[in-house]
């Protein structure tokens, strides 16, 4: 496949394949196994700097774009682990960054980029309202220099491995609102504080080894200053967060099909069957080549999104359709790598079972291919609202 001469994300592309080694395949094998956080491959991505790249220099970061950050992403799925365990921290930041007081970003960013905070948790989805956001029920009111909190989250990540998390809630009855997109309010939490003044954590065990839970608020006051931007503007902040998040995750899904793809072409180049590798058998050949185009395709789209966030443009279409083809092709690379490695595949050793897993989730999450449709019909399209 010809190439750029030159990478120009080459250096974090090495430096993270350097740290990646650190961690082989073993490793992820045994936290999957054990249903674990891969605390020390995070700990060891947050001292070498790459979980603070898009914290700006002035606050101890390196002030890189969301195209270097999705490399990041990128390399550490293709190098077999599980960006799962730690994209949060890089979606989010971004909202603070961009909608964040200054007081909170010299008060929080230093202390991420450090190591000190863990940025890790965003709290928007609901039990009864998943992709309809301006329907939560989750509602803080202001009382005095508080907000209080009441409500009810679910499948929110890694809450248990974050110290600080991104909360979306209502502060203007639906009712009273000209637009059902106002009156959403972001708010910045402490969660050990949070969890000593009404907030319980229900973790959700599930098919892939995210640590993901059910957060129920009850009467939870959190400080005024905790308030991210103006009050009533969270739905419009959110997307910063959420546009970052689908190009991010595109970036996964396209380090899981490179990785799917590099992993059945070699098994099949050296996988005889009656007196041939399989690989020379066009039913096996092209299943594999459809895969690696979509994810090829897949990657440009993946660049284009980046690029335009990182200009400060609109790019919540291309965010959502490198996603959908990320997502499709990573799945499409799994099903022929677990294909055609036959009964092996199946086999824990051999960690396809595993990435097959992780790789899936993408068709739902964060917003599901359905969804992406949609959207793209309405608002790219010009057809009539479905819902």
């Amino acid at each position: 496949m010809r190439h750029l001469t030159h990478d120009p994300y080459e250096d974090i592309r090495e430096g993270i394949r350097a740290l990646c080694r650190e961690f082989p395949d073993d490793y992820h094998r045994k936290v999957d196994e054990d249903r674990a956080y891969p605390e020390a491959f995070v700990k060891a991505l947050t001292d070498a700097g790459w979980m603070s790249a898009l914290i700006p220099e002035e606050y101890g970061g390196s002030g890189l774009g969301l195209t270097e950050a999705s490399v990041i992403m990128e390399e550490i799925n293709r190098a077999g682990g599980n960006s799962g365990a730690c994209h949060g921290q890089m979606y989010n930041m971004n909202t603070l960054i961009r909608h964040g007081s200054e007081q909170q970003r010299r008060e929080y960013l230093p202390r991420i980029a450090a190591g000190e905070l863990r940025l890790q948790s965003m709290g928007v989805t609901e039990p009864t309202t998943g992709t309809d956001t301006t329907k939560i029920k989750t509602v803080a009111v202001r009382k005095g220099d508080r907000y209080v909190i009441n409500g009810q989250k679910v499948w929110i990540s890694r809450v248990q491995h974050s110290d600080l998390m991104i909360l979306l809630a209502r502060t203007t009855p639906l009712a009273d609102v000209k637009k059902k997109s106002e009156g959403l309010s972001l708010f910045l939490v402490d969660i050990a504080d949070a969890m000593k003044s009404g907030m319980s954590v229900r973790p959700i065990p599930n098919m892939v080894n995210h640590e993901t839970n059910e957060l129920f608020f009850d009467n939870v006051e959190i400080p005024s200053e905790n308030l991210i931007g103006e009050e009533g503007m969270g739905f419009k902040y959110i997307l910063t967060g959420l546009n970052a998040e689908r190009a991010l995750i595109a970036a996964e899904c396209i380090g899981d099909g490179y990785w799917f793809t590099d992993r059945v072409t070699s098994y099949v180049n050296e996988r005889e069957v009656f007196g041939r590798p399989i690989g020379q058998n066009q039913g096996v050949q092209f299943p594999i080549a459809e895969a690696f185009i979509e994810v090829e395709a897949a990657n440009l789209m993946r660049y284009e999104a980046c690029a335009l966030y990182d200009q400060g443009e609109p790019c919540g279409t291309e965010a959502n359709m490198a996603k959908y083809l990320a997502a499709k092709a990573s799945w499409e690379a799994a099903n022929a790598c677990i294909q055609f490695h036959g009964g092996y595949g199946f086999a824990s050793e051999y960690d396809i079972e595993r990435k097959f897993r992780e790789t899936r989730l993408y068709q739902v999450a964060p917003i599901s291919t359905n969804l992406i449709l949609s959207y793209v019909a309405e608002h790219v399209l010009g057809m009539p609202r479905s819902f």
